[in-house]
């Protein structure tokens, strides 16, 4: 049952959590959430080293939902999926870690949906009160959560409202406007627009989702998701889960403060790297770069594409010279609107364009299927980003080519990548015909940098709309 409704229960610590037993481990020994971090992880680890698949059918999921995985051709869980519904579940608060790709994003929403078609409320519901949050650090992951919760949601009336800068913020209004929301994707910042204008609610929250926990922290995003937290009710009495792909102290210590004794989820894959990944290291001069990445991409099999570069100006610059070059392509970074990202997602995704050019921007959360070719312009300065790059590639058991160049500018990044990998990489010199000079420019330049506008601000309703009533309506709790 959801949070909300059984605040008082769950305040007791023996309420928290149910652990399996596993052998070998004196319970007498450990107490608290240390006992129930280490027995979980022991768990896990028996599991993984089984064939065993589990079927969702074992979840007792409402049948809407039970109908929507079926469509979706959802058969088994995923490691991540079947250790953490196993107690999301039950209300219980999880931080969970796990690679990039493994269907987290699934495990927290049909968490969510399951609890909220099964407990509906039926009293009167105000505008602008959201029974289920998720906090996103990107507009992309955002999109891309929403979208997956629209398939899961086919056959429920669940509404699900995003907000992300960057996009119409009164078309974003309107959809909350429409009727009762039940789940809010945002990003912090639209969030916090949205609540400071008093246009949402977040007094009500039964559940809350902190998706790719680490990147908010690298992208200075925390002060905001604190008070945005500080907005919902206390976490013993709100559910509580925190993905993340690492778990630094860091992040440890905002689960602590933010869940209510979690459950640690922590997937181990015994590689980095998935093995469906063959991964090269050309050495190249920077002079020779692009003629060695238009030759790749004209070369038999790169059919989709990506290319990322480290700065929006470079990514910009590259874009432009394929497209001159005739190459199919688009651009996805910071500096382009919010609808024309989605909209060059969509057709790199259907295949109407054969080449992504990205920042790191699209290297998380992303979905793309049969993408094969991911090609590393410029090496990543974190050896983090270089397993999210090449993990666009080889998804779902398909094979994938990850290409990387290291000019004489970013080699010394190669050592770090390889012990984040656990292995070293092939490094070899590309053939002559790979550095033949392309061809010269048939088409006009396409990718410009945008003009530098003012700060625009989150756009508040207008005093005309009469909404002073929010600020007097009745308590609900």
């Amino acid at each position: 049952m959801s949070r909300l409704r059984l605040a008082a229960a769950l305040k007791a610590p023996e309420c928290a959590i149910d652990v399996p037993h596993c052998p070998g481990y004196d319970a007498s020994a450990l107490s608290g959430t240390a006992y129930k971090f280490q027995i979980y992880k022991m768990f896990i680890m028996e599991n993984e080293s089984s064939d065993q698949k589990l079927s969702f059918s074992k979840f007792n999921l409402v049948e809407p939902l039970n109908k929507a995985i079926a469509d979706l051709g959802f058969t088994y869980c995923t490691p991540i999926q079947a250790q953490s519904l196993h107690y999301t579940l039950q209300g219980n608060d999880v931080t969970g870690r796990a690679q990039t790709g493994t269907g987290k994003t699934a495990a927290f929403l049909i968490t969510i949906i399951n609890d909220l078609v099964s407990n509906p409320i039926e009293e009167t519901r105000y505008i602008g009160e959201p029974r289920a949050l998720i906090i996103a650090p990107t507009r992309e992951l955002v999109m891309q959560i929403a979208s997956d919760a629209q398939l899961l949601c086919k056959y429920t009336d669940l509404h699900i409202v995003t907000m992300v800068g960057g996009e119409d913020y009164q078309k974003q209004l309107r959809a909350v406007d429409r009727r009762p929301v039940d789940i809010v994707v945002a990003t912090p910042g639209r969030l916090i627009d949205f609540v400071q204008n008093d246009q949402i609610y977040l007094g009500l929250v039964e559940l809350m989702v902190i998706d790719e926990a680490d990147r908010m922290l690298d992208m200075g995003f925390i002060p905001q998701v604190r008070a945005i937290v500080a907005r919902t009710p206390a976490k013993e009495c709100r559910q509580t889960l925190l993905f993340s792909a690492t778990f630094t102290p860091e992040i440890l210590e905002l689960t602590k403060r933010w869940a209510m004794d979690p459950i640690m989820v922590e997937i181990e894959p015994e590689k980095v790297a998935t093995d469906t990944i063959d991964q090269i290291v050309y050495l190249v001069t920077t002079e020779d770069k692009y003629k060695l990445l238009y030759n790749l991409i004209a070369a038999e099999g790169a059919d989709k594409v990506i290319v990322f570069n480290n700065r929006r100006d470079q990514v910009r610059k590259l874009a432009d010279n394929l497209y001159r070059n005739g190459v199919s392509c688009g651009l996805l970074s910071g500096e382009v609107a919010q609808n024309k990202r989605v909209q060059t997602l969509e057709a790199f995704r259907e295949g109407q364009l054969q080449v992504l050019v990205a920042t790191d921007v699209a290297g998380r959360g992303l979905h793309i299927d049969d993408v094969t070719h991911v090609i590393n312009y410029s090496l990543p300065e974190e050896a983090e980003d270089y397993v999210h790059r090449i993990g666009r590639t080889g998804r779902a058991g398909n094979v994938g080519t990850s290409i990387s160049f290291a000019c004489e500018e970013d080699s010394f990044l190669l050592p770090n990548i390889e012990e984040k990998l656990g292995r070293k990489l092939a490094c070899i010199r590309p053939d002559d015909a790979l550095l033949a000079p392309p061809p010269p420019f048939s088409r006009p330049t396409k990718f410009v940098a945008p003009p530098k506008t003012a700060e625009r601000s989150g756009g508040g309703r207008s005093d005309s709309r009469g909404r002073d009533s929010r600020s007097s309506r009745p308590p609900r709790r």
